[in-house]
Formats: structure tokens, sequence, C-alpha cells
């Protein structure tokens, strides 16, 4: 027999996939700041400002203009510090604790119509956890290229981080399902490839015994 609904339970159907939207946006914008900090909570903050974005009443202060201003500066003072040589390394370990926050607080930005509790265990756990994997990604491959390249392919790791940051973002707002696959498939390529790079070669015995 074929589901049917009634028009009463047409409006929860609908808020549960609202809610599901809701956290896969949220879950995509954590993912973004994993590669930076605060150009989610930049696009967020505007894409508020302009009536873009709904974002939950306790955190309506993402969207006022003095938020805006500081994230404008933050980001680019972030952007700017990750192509100065072994700062960046240093910025690494300030981003990392720092990214875990942002992913908290955007995740639970975003996640409406769900009780407090829920909302901030899922922020916490969910939201500022996949910011501390992206984060812990990236600074593999920053060692690798630090390894690989003394730090000359630094550079092209912070552009790609960026680009990242700033697609995830607004793919999250757009398609936050899409955008969250697609993430976590690139998040699980550039883990196995930087895993790759670091784990030392095989060393076959019949060669040692020849040499």
């Amino acid at each position: 027999m074929l589901y049917s609904c009634n028009k009463a339970e047409a409006p929860r159907v609908f808020m549960n996939m609202e809610t599901v939207l809701a956290v896969c946006a949220g879950l995509g914008l954590a993912a973004a700041c994993g590669f930076r900090v605060f150009v989610p909570m930049l696009i967020m903050s505007i894409a508020a400002q302009t009536g873009h974005l709904t974002v939950t009443p306790g955190m309506a202060w993402i969207g006022s203009t003095p938020a805006t201003i500081t994230l404008a500066i933050a980001t680019a003072l972030e952007i700017g510090g990750y192509y100065i040589p072994w700062l960046d390394h240093f910025l690494d370990t300030i981003a990392t604790p720092a990214a875990v926050v942002a992913g908290t607080i955007v995740t639970a930005s975003m996640v409406t119509h769900v009780d407090p509790y829920l909302r901030w265990t899922l922020a916490v756990i969910a939201g500022g956890g996949i910011a501390g994997a992206v984060q812990g990604t990236t600074v593999l491959a920053r060692g690798v290229s630090l390894a690989t390249t003394g730090g000359l392919g630094n550079p092209i790791v912070a552009t790609l981080e960026l680009g990242g940051s700033v697609l995830a973002s607004l793919a999250a707002l757009i398609a936050p399902l899409a955008a969250l696959i697609l993430i976590m498939a690139v998040i699980s390529f550039l883990a196995t490839r930087a895993f790759s790079r670091r784990r030392p070669p095989v060393i076959n015995p019949q060669t040692l015994n020849r040499a």
C-alpha cells in the first residue's frame, strides 16, 4: 500500500526534512571551518545580513554589522598569515582548537526547530568533530608539503585550502546535502593521500640480501 499522509501530518514531515537540510548545511559549514576558521562565518554573516540566511535566534548576532566587520578583518588576517613562511605552522596550532569552536558555532546557528540540548550536543560532537577532522587533514597536507618541497609548496596548499573553504561554504548554503557528501569524499581522498605519503617505504628483504 502506498504511503499517504493527511494535512495534519504534512507540516511535520516538511519540518523534519527542513531540519535534515539544516543539519547538512551546518556540518558543511563546519567542514569549511576546518579549511579556514573565519571564511565560513564571514559568508554566513553576509548571507544573514542580506536576508538569504536565517539563523537560530540565539545566534542572530552573526548577522550584525559589527560581526561582519570583525569577521572580515579576522578573515583577511588569517588568509594573509598562511602565506608567510613558517607562520602558517604556528597558525595551525591555534587554528585547530579554533576550528572546533567555529564548527560548533556554525552548526548550532543553522540547526533550528530542535531542542537546545540536542542542538548543542549535535553541534559539539558532529560540528566540532568534522571541523577538527578537516583541520587535521590540512595539517598533514602542510607537513607533507614541508617535507617534500621544503615549504615552497605551502602557498599552493594555502590557496587550495582557501578555495575549498569558500566553495564548501557556498555549497553548504545552496545545496546542503550534496555539499556534505562531496566534502566527505574530498576529506577521505586527502586523508588517504596524506597518510600514504607519510607511510615509510616497504623494504624488500631480498633486496638487502643481494646488497
